[in-house]
């Protein structure tokens, strides 16, 4: 069956990407030659801008494993990316046309393979798009797939959400990956820092979500955080802290059909700071 587009949230646009180009697990092959120069410069100015932010917001790690991207002037091609992430962690990055479903991603990831969109913003989209485009997958996720504890925490996500698709409890999970891999904070020594990928891509966000007095700052707990809604339109009202990627990895140890029996029977909460 040909890969078909998928959409999350609230749009009234179809979503970008040539789906006609991937394979049925919506992985396809990263086309470079079709990147223009106004391409590669766009990412680029992202890279410098977003850079030139993560001193005192981004964590430790991250701003440790940026340079493992490689090139900053141009997109990188994903072969090259993989050489360097195969052999830190036993990942690879698969370009893909866009968001995927549910189950293919949980696939890919449970086989430590990080979906990367493989096409870029316009100019006009610089400050904010809707979708993960390339700069926001590889300078967001893919620096933190070369810590060993996170890239096993992503993994152990991936194979938790292929158990979840069959409990019916996605939705509950998605918050999980929302609040931590998208937006997560992350307790250092000099104070809370970003390790969420739509934190650290986002330039208005970065500073929001550390530094700024309106949203609410929850230590991460796993009930709470499966019961929060979130916000796909503007920065979160709420976010959740950890105090290092190894709670993240044994918290996603047990099994978490109990947590989602437990929340399927509590109300949700919304996402803003009115739920103390």
């Amino acid at each position: 069956m040909a890969a078909k587009p998928v959409v999350y949230g609230a749009s009234e646009r179809p979503p970008r990407g040539e789906y006609s180009r991937a394979r049925p697990d919506y992985t396809c092959p990263q086309d470079y030659a079709l990147y223009t120069a106004a391409d590669h410069d766009t990412y680029r100015r992202l890279y410098e801008r977003q850079a030139g932010l993560l001193p005192g917001l981004a964590c430790d790690e991250f701003i440790l494993m940026l340079p493992s991207l490689g090139t900053k002037d141009h997109i990188p091609r994903f072969e090259e990316i993989n050489e360097r992430l195969h052999k830190a962690t036993g990942w690879e990055i698969v370009a893909v046309p866009g968001l995927i479903p549910e189950v293919p991603f949980f696939t890919l990831l449970a086989n430590r393979k990080f979906p990367v969109t493989d096409w870029i913003r316009t100019p006009h989209e610089f400050d904010y798009i809707v979708e993960p485009d390339v700069f926001h997958d590889l300078f967001g996720h893919v620096p933190l797939l070369f810590n060993p504890v996170f890239a096993d925490y992503v993994q152990r996500y991936g194979q938790g959400g292929l158990k979840a698709h069959a409990l019916g409890a996605c939705e509950q999970l998605s918050r999980l990956y929302w609040y931590t891999i998208e937006f997560g904070l992350i307790r250092q020594a000099d104070g809370l820092r970003a390790y969420g990928a739509g934190i650290l891509s986002s330039g208005g966000e970065l500073q929001y979500a550390v530094k700024s007095p309106q949203p609410q700052r929850l230590p991460l707990e796993l009930d709470r955080t499966m019961r929060t809604g979130y916000r796909i339109d503007d920065y979160q009202q709420t976010y959740f802290f950890i105090s290092s990627f190894q709670q993240l990895f044994e918290m996603s140890a047990p099994d978490f059909a109990p947590v989602y029996e437990r929340v399927s029977k509590l109300p949700e909460l919304a996402a803003g700071p009115a739920n103390t």
